[in-house]
C-alpha cells in the first residue's frame, strides 16, 4: 500500500516538471493601442454606470419603521402637557423628533410622509403666528392621522421590555428589565 502511494507520488511529481510545449497560443490580446483604449473606455463607462443599478435601501424595514415609531412617536407623545400650557419652547426644542419621526415611520411610503411633513409645517405655521388654540388643534390632527400613542411603561415584576443596551426601548417607559 505505501509502496503503490509512493510510485504513484513519484509519476505524478515527475510529470508536473515534464517539458511542455512551447507553441504561443492566439490570444485576444492580440491588437493596436486605439483599439485597446477603446475597450477600456468602453469598461470604465460600464463600470461607471453600475452604482446607479445597485440602489436599494437595507436600511428600510419593518424594524426601523417600528423603532422610529416608538423612539421618535413617544417623543412626539410626550409633549401633550406642554401643547395643553401653550409651552411653543418645548414643542420648538422637539422639532427634531417631528422630522424623524416622518423621515423614519414613513420611510417607504411617500404620499404618508408627505401629510405627515404637512401636519408638522401646520404645527410650526401655529406656533410661528402664537396661536395656542392653532397649536392645540394641529397637534392633535397630526397625532390622530400618525396613530401616535405614549409608550406605555412596563413593570419589571410582570414583564422585560429590552434585553440589551443596544436596544431602542433603552431610554424609555419601556424600559425595564427584571432582576433577581
Amino acid at each position: 500500500m505505501k509502496l503503490s502511494l509512493i510510485a504513484v507520488t513519484l509519476i505524478s511529481s515527475a510529470a508536473a516538471f515534464a517539458p511542455s510545449s512551447v507553441e504561443r497560443s492566439s490570444t485576444a490580446l492580440n491588437m493596436d493601442r486605439r483599439a485597446a483604449f477603446g475597450q477600456i473606455a468602453t469598461a470604465g463607462a460600464v463600470l461607471a454606470g453600475v452604482p446607479a443599478i445597485a440602489s436599494a435601501d437595507g436600511a428600510v424595514s419593518p424594524a426601523t419603521i417600528e423603532r422610529a415609531r416608538v423612539t421618535y412617536g413617544g417623543r412626539i407623545a410626550d409633549l401633550k402637557s406642554a401643547v395643553e400650557a401653550g409651552n411653543f419652547a418645548a414643542i420648538a426644542e422637539e422639532k427634531n423628533a417631528f422630522v424623524l419621526f416622518n423621515s423614519g415611520a414613513y420611510a417607504a411610503n411617500k404620499s404618508k410622509k408627505k401629510e405627515a411633513v404637512a401636519g408638522t409645517n401646520n404645527i410650526f405655521a401655529a406656533i410661528r403666528s402664537g396661536d395656542k388654540a392653532a397649536v392645540k388643534s394641529a397637534y392633535s390632527e397630526y397625532v390622530a392621522a400618525n396613530n401616535i400613542k405614549p409608550i406605555a411603561p412596563v413593570d419589571p415584576n410582570s414583564g422585560q421590555g429590552y434585553s440589551s443596551d443596544f436596544d431602542y426601548r433603552v431610554k424609555t417607559p419601556a424600559a425595564a428589565i427584571y432582576v433577581r
